[in-house]
């Protein structure tokens, strides 16, 4: 008799990584989304600071603002269907 059962693949094979099984082994979108916001306010905390020159501060903005490209990037194409 077929059996009608799903059978679920993750990306992560649980002989390789035992831990899998209990779903620990997978990184949600949440959580580089929780990152990226923790570098952009770390890069922008550290326009605080003795600088003489202001070339450090454009290069620590341009950075977050990329990060923040990447994130706004990624949330779009998410909603659109091109990423998974």
């Amino acid at each position: 008799m077929v059996n009608t059962e799903v059978e679920r693949y993750s990306d992560v094979d649980p002989t390789q990584v035992p831990s899998a099984a209990w779903g620990w082994s997978k990184i949600t979108y949440r959580t580089w989304y929780g990152l990226g916001i923790f570098i952009i306010v770390f890069l922008l905390g550290m326009l605080h600071g003795n600088h003489v020159g202001h070339v450090e501060d454009w290069f620590l903005i341009g950075f977050a603002v990329i990060v923040a490209a990447v994130m706004v990037r990624d949330i779009i194409m998410r909603r659109r269907g091109m990423l998974r």
